[in-house]
């Protein structure tokens, strides 16, 4: 006979500690290296389902990724240009796809 219940019942915990310690009047974490962030900022929320906090790299910002378009210009999208004929469109048509 089999137990399906017991494969249900074993937990796999895939979490580490972290520390919360004070700093001044704030609340602070120290995240274990695995954890660690390569930034200086992060964005944080809280899950209106389980009430986790969840610490994100923050987004760049528009200079910052403007940037990186700038920097990542040496590598072409369409290095041989985009090949194609103007077509003629009703301006007014519906698309019903």
């Amino acid at each position: 006979m089999i137990d399906i219940n017991d494969t249900y019942s074993k937990e796999v915990d895939m979490s580490d500690t972290a520390k919360i310690f004070m700093t001044g009047r704030s609340q602070a974490v120290r995240l274990p290296a695995a954890y660690r962030f390569d930034t200086s900022e992060v964005t944080i929320r809280r899950d209106p389902r389980t009430g986790d906090v969840i610490l994100s790299p923050r987004p760049l910002g528009w200079g910052k990724a403007l940037s990186a378009i700038r920097q990542a210009k040496g590598t072409e999208l369409f290095p041989e240009g985009r090949n194609q004929d103007q077509q003629d469109r009703d301006p007014f048509a519906v698309c019903l796809t």
